[in-house]
């Protein structure tokens, strides 16, 4: 058990730590496998991957869906509106720190927060992630492009959801213990690659 959450702390910190701390900037985006290929940066990978664990380990059961398929909503509708020139001020900045959000709703997650709030999170964070990704469409098109970042980003909510199951499976009696650990993790992520930009 020790072992699979010194793992977990382990990868999270090497990926905040990858060459490629920023996933919004540097490449091109020309096809479908750019889209693919783009969700990968350590911001967005993190970000992904918290949501599926606190979706699983903060809504009721049943309810788990609501966390990635709100994060995919607001994704799509604000890279829609990133593709059209919409944007916010320091959008990169505020990208790596709804990664520290994320990581602060992970140490609350077993805590009561209203379903609402939490959802609104979720989606306020992928609008940012999504303005940045619509962006950057490539003059080729958006389809392909939002195609290929919606299928990544469902199998990184999935790996998330996965990890958040295995907690609740194996990690039972620790989860709260191992939820603020992966939170906290996350939260000096999103701080350091901050502190890149």
């Amino acid at each position: 058990m020790r072992k699979n959450f010194k793992f977990a702390i382990y990868f999270i910190a090497s990926c905040a730590l990858s060459t490629s701390a920023n996933a919004h900037t540097g490449h091109g985006t020309q096809s479908l496998m750019e889209g693919l290929a783009h969700p990968f940066g350590a911001d967005h990978l993190l970000a992904m991957l918290a949501v599926g664990i606190w979706s699983v380990s903060a809504l009721p059961v049943r309810q788990a869906w609501q966390g990635p398929a709100t994060f995919m909503l607001a994704l799509v509708v604000s890279a829609v509106l990133g593709a059209s020139g919409v944007t916010v001020p320091f959008l990169e900045h505020a990208i790596a720190l709804s990664v520290t959000l994320f990581g602060a709703m992970l140490i609350l997650a077993t805590k009561p927060m209203p379903k609402a709030i939490g959802l609104g999170l979720v989606a306020m964070a992928a609008g940012l992630h999504g303005l940045a990704h619509g962006a950057e469409t490539p003059a080729t098109g958006f389809a392909g492009y939002a195609a290929g970042f919606l299928l990544t980003t469902a199998a990184l909510h999935l790996g998330g959801v996965g990890i958040g199951l295995g907690i609740r499976r194996w990690l039972a009696e620790r989860s709260v213990t191992v939820l603020s650990g992966l939170g906290g993790s996350l939260g000096f992520a999103g701080l350091y690659l901050f502190n890149q930009l």
